[in-house]
């Protein structure tokens, strides 16, 4: 079991006052606790004109930024959109071969295609062919890092014959992966032999069906790069706290803001009725016993979140490590409902409590 930490950049109002660079300050001294915890990844979604929930519209700038300030932790784009009119593939490409240049090697590509009406809508964008597009990317990127030339004629553009520079230095180059955030996409990311980067969360049942599903595709998958990324990880919250009913109340609090600014978002399907957006996504389970119970006792908490003490928040890792999922990636605030010290205190509690029991004793990382 690996595991991550999540930026949203949520900033509660008002903005002024040096409010969203201060957010941007403990985010930059959480990744760098992370890495010196052992963490595996650090997460940074992209998302626009999303006030209050998420001010991470430059992620390859938060995630160079995290490169230059820690050693080990991989850095991940959780994801970057796909559509052309707001991020062109070959500057894509480009931005993403040098984020793997400056953090030496340790850059993961997350690809998503945006899922509120906010965003697409900003842009211009016609929802119904944010999947089509989403598709050539995947193609066409590993080619750019691979190919000493190119040229493309494709859908949603075309360039005639150059160099695009400069290359990853991974090789073949990065993992790929998609976001999940709806039932289906867990078989596009199978089909094409990418990651499966769950950032929407699931109950038990529906991520065992997801998981059992993308593992049954992915052996006889089509990859669309050089190599596979078969793992498949799901988003969480973290609060560790050594008295439950303090992580109750307070890691209840924070996931309770994160969930109400989720749900004023504008989802694609409210605004622009369509095939290509038959979910909404981002819906969070509700608060039910766990399997056999074990991992609900205590207070009332959302089937499977990582809220507790660390025996509590140990049980309840180890019900995901039981459906087959490889990685949990952790949002650790929302609107900075929590101080600054309780998430690091959460976060060096979780590290010495928790990460050790799902760590093999030859594990480097450990």
């Amino acid at each position: 079991m690996r595991f991550g930490i999540f930026f949203e950049i949520s900033v509660p109002r008002p903005f002024g006052d040096g409010a969203e660079r201060k957010v941007f300050e403990n985010s930059l001294e959480q990744a760098r606790l992370a890495d010196e915890l052992g963490f595996d990844w650090v997460w940074a979604v992209e998302h626009h004109f999303l006030e209050e929930y998420s001010h991470c519209s430059a992620p390859e700038l938060l995630l160079t930024a995290v490169a230059m300030q820690t050693e080990r932790i991989r850095v991940g784009h959780g994801a970057v959109v796909t559509v052309p009119q707001i991020n062109h593939p070959i500057r894509a490409a480009e931005r993403a071969a040098t984020l793997d240049i400056l953090s030496g090697g340790r850059l993961e590509f997350g690809t998503a295609r945006s899922s509120t009406w906010t965003e697409l809508g900003g842009f211009g964008v016609d929802p119904d062919t944010t999947k089509q597009t989403w598709d050539e990317f995947v193609r066409v990127l590993p080619r750019m890092w691979t190919e000493e030339y190119l040229s493309w004629d494709g859908e949603c553009f075309s360039m005639p014959e150059r160099a695009v520079l400069p290359k990853p230095v991974q090789q073949p180059h990065p993992p790929l992966w998609v976001t999940v955030s709806s039932p289906g996409t867990e078989v596009d990311a199978a089909e094409r032999g990418l990651g499966c980067l769950g950032v929407a969360p699931a109950g038990y049942a529906e991520q065992e069906r997801r998981t059992r599903e993308y593992h049954r595709r992915i052996r006889d998958c089509e990859p669309v790069g050089k190599t596979v990324t078969d793992c498949v990880t799901t988003l969480n919250f973290l609060y560790c706290h050594e008295d439950v009913e303090v992580a109750a109340r307070d890691g209840g609090a924070m996931f309770g803001r994160f969930g109400l600014e989720n749900s004023n978002l504008l989802w694609t399907r409210e605004a622009y009725p369509t095939p290509a957006y038959q979910a909404m996504g981002n819906l969070s389970p509700a608060a039910r016993r766990g399997r056999e119970g074990a991992a609900s006792d205590g207070p009332s908490l959302p089937e499977g979140v990582l809220v507790g003490d660390p025996e509590r928040i140990v049980s309840v890792v180890k019900e995901w490590e039981s459906i087959g999922v490889d990685g949990i990636n952790l949002l650790l605030n929302g609107c900075e409902v929590l101080s600054q010290e309780q998430v690091l205190d959460s976060l060096r509690l979780f590290a010495r409590e928790v990460i050790p029991r799902f760590r093999d004793s030859k594990d480097d990382s450990a």
